[in-house]
């Protein structure tokens, strides 16, 4: 059995069919099937269920499934655990939410440094990029300080206050408080600030609106189409130019930690530790 074979039966049991499995390889589709094949004559029994739909995965082949992720994340980490500690290569995933406004130095000094490290970013919420290195989908994130996850561990990167901010003709708590919510989705930690006050005044927020972007939130509140609670530092040239007004809230909801979160149980690897060392220069 080669690792190559693993790969290609985990690819088939995602997609679901040889093409699409064939597509995403960039291999011919026979060459797809006589993998699958094989291993399934090397394990003496069937891997999937083969209809005019598709291929699903048999109770033997979701067990195999469950194996073969297993052998290749190991498989991965023997690699990088045996790489130049000085020199830090291969791939490198990390998440963030939005605003966090070091994180252009962090990077800029890191790949300047470590030419041959592939680093990918992407962005979300703390619950889900939480739950994204929890699942080895990412090999850490930047995230709001919160009760994380045991298997997890964190390293401080800044603090800053959270702040209410709306356009310029809004100037009390009593009027804002009546305003639509711009936010994130669930699970952001800077919307769990903001509606823990909200509960606390007892008071229900008179709309939410959900958006995908910083951008969007803040360009939106500029033309009073609502209220968000973001940190000052994303918006102190907004507040500096007269575009909009920022509103304080006592520490318990505002003071908050941004934090680099990483699993605890897989091997630190030159390229984490190095990525951990520049977070720590570049505080």
């Amino acid at each position: 059995m080669e690792f190559k074979d693993l790969e290609i039966f985990q690819i088939v049991a995602e997609k679901g069919t040889i093409t699409e499995a064939a597509k995403a390889l960039s291999y011919v589709q026979s060459n797809i099937t006589s993998r699958i094949q094989k291993l399934e004559t090397e394990l003496n029994t069937p891997l999937f269920n083969r209809n005019r739909r598709g291929m699903s995965l048999t109770p033997e082949g979701k067990k195999l499934l469950s194996y073969s992720k297993k052998i290749l994340l190991l498989t991965d980490e023997m690699k990088k655990a045996v790489q130049n500690k000085e020199e830090p290569s291969g791939k490198l995933e990390i998440g963030t939410v939005e605003t966090v406004i070091h994180l252009p130095k962090i990077l800029s000094t890191f790949i300047k440094k470590y030419k041959n490290v592939d680093l990918s970013l992407y962005t979300g919420v703390t619950e889900t990029l939480e739950d994204d290195v929890l699942n080895h989908k990412l090999d850490g994130a930047f995230v709001t300080a919160s009760d994380f996850h045991s298997d997890l561990v964190s390293h401080e990167v800044f603090q800053e206050e959270l702040v209410l901010i709306s356009d310029r003709s809004l100037s009390t708590l009593e009027e804002l408080k009546e305003q639509p919510i711009l936010c994130f989705s669930k699970g952001c930690g800077y919307r769990a600030r903001l509606k823990a006050w909200y509960k606390d005044q007892n008071i229900k927020p008179q709309k939410i609106m959900e958006f995908g972007t910083l951008e969007t939130i803040l360009r939106s509140v500029a033309m009073g189409l609502g209220i968000t609670f973001v940190p000052r530092s994303a918006v102190i040239h907004m507040e500096e130019s007269g575009v909009i007004r920022c509103h304080s809230l006592p520490d318990q909801y505002s003071k908050i930690k941004t934090v680099f979160i990483r699993r605890a149980d897989t091997y630190l690897t030159s390229t984490i530790e190095k990525f951990i060392e520049t977070i720590e220069m570049n505080k």
